[in-house]
């Protein structure tokens, strides 16, 4: 099994649907935690993007990765923006030159973009942000990877350690964000961002099964 353009731009397309549905759901979480504006602003940036992906189909893989990056970081504002705009530019480096990516390909994508969010936003595990569910994702994934899987697993192993790794959020104190201003009262909610990490990588592996 191997992802081509195609179904990358189907994954993108799962996401925009699944952010306007989740929309008030994370924006809710956010409320309790942050600004109250997560779940609005995915669902401004991943709807901008699917006017400017069918406006302008991208030529390859990479333009895919390039456009989503410039996009989101234009429309989405906040922290979130940037982050997740890095983490497509840094992934669509790592796609240059491939017209289909195999299970490795998928592995160093997420690996280089994770890699990528936390240069930028200098968040490490357990400071309660999406890196809590980015980081173990990534680690399921490349262990998956080591041990033989197929991308099926690997992206199912990813999902479950996301899975974990947000709800491992409900009980930590807020480091960083906006979130961190609160501080232990943010202890007993979820981390949007981590709830959202875990929406994305589910719908990678619903978008990419063989």
């Amino acid at each position: 099994m191997a992802v081509s353009k195609q179904d990358v731009l189907r994954w993108l397309e799962a996401l925009q649907k699944l952010f306007d549905e989740q929309r008030q759901q994370l924006t809710d979480l956010d409320s309790a935690v942050g600004d109250g504006d997560f779940g609005i602003s995915l669902d401004r940036g991943f709807s901008a993007l699917k006017t400017e992906l069918s406006a302008k189909p991208p030529a390859d893989l990479k333009a895919v990765f390039q456009t989503t990056a410039t996009v989101l970081i234009k429309s989405m504002g906040g922290s979130s923006g940037p982050l997740l705009g890095t983490l497509f530019l840094r992934a669509g480096a790592t796609v240059a030159d491939k017209t289909d990516l195999g299970p490795a390909d998928v592995v160093a994508l997420f690996e280089a973009g994770v890699e990528g969010m936390q240069q930028r936003g200098k968040a490490e595990r357990g400071d309660k942000t999406m890196m809590d569910a980015w980081l173990p994702a990534v680690d399921a994934m490349r262990d998956a990877l080591e041990a033989g899987g197929g991308l099926t697993e690997i992206l199912d192993r990813g999902t479950a350690a996301a899975e974990a790794g947000a709800e491992a959020t409900k009980s930590m104190s807020a480091r960083k964000g906006r979130a961190s201003y609160i501080g232990e009262r943010s202890v007993g909610h979820p981390d949007p961002g981590a709830i959202a990490v875990h929406m994305m990588l589910k719908a990678a592996a619903d978008a990419w099964r063989g």
